[in-house]
């Protein structure tokens, strides 16, 4: 199963905008290589885009993990977003596909309208702490991410199930 969901009688609609640095700010970081380095290292052979994502803990450290997600395609169904109380968490794909990224603000402890991104293919995430978020999803295979988000003990999970889910397709 591809993950690609059917048309429900009762969803709203959003439409995935290009996924830019400017539109993203009050979500987390765009981790991509844009403009000039900060610096040369390597004899001059590697440029170095420094300090690009805030990682913010509230306890514990920072850890990677290795996600295999599966694809899924538009139109996507929204059911469910979820956010971390207790730290930031990164999403870097080990792969070169769009994937879609769906965030909203916070609205008295429950997701406000969610917005919709899709990825160049060669952009990553890293999404600040307390951020509601949909799933990871992917739009190809394969669906690896390196993430790096909070390592430590208590919750640090929280879900919000809509009443009425959202419909994400493509634009027309």
């Amino acid at each position: 199963m591809t993950g690609s969901s059917p048309e429900p009688r009762m969803a709203r609609v959003l439409t995935p905008a290009p996924l830019t640095a400017e539109a993203f700010t009050p979500f987390g970081d765009v981790l991509e290589i844009a403009g000039a380095p900060d610096n040369l290292i390597n004899q001059g052979l590697c440029g170095r885009f420094h300090d690009r994502a805030r990682l913010d803990f509230a306890d514990g450290r920072a850890g990677i993990s290795l996600f295999d997600a599966v694809p899924r395609a538009l139109p996507y169904l929204l059911e469910m977003m979820e956010r971390h109380p207790e730290g930031s968490q990164a999403f870097i794909p080990m792969h070169e596909h769009p994937f879609l990224v769906i965030v909203a603000e916070d609205d008295a402890g429950s997701p406000a309208m969610p917005r919709a991104f899709v990825t160049t293919g060669a952009q990553g995430i890293n999404l600040h702490r307390n951020t509601w978020h949909g799933v990871l999803t992917p739009l190809a295979s394969p669906g690896r991410f390196a993430v790096i988000d909070r390592i430590g003990t208590g919750a640090n999970l929280q879900e919000h199930w809509f009443k009425t889910p959202w419909q994400v397709r493509a634009a027309a």
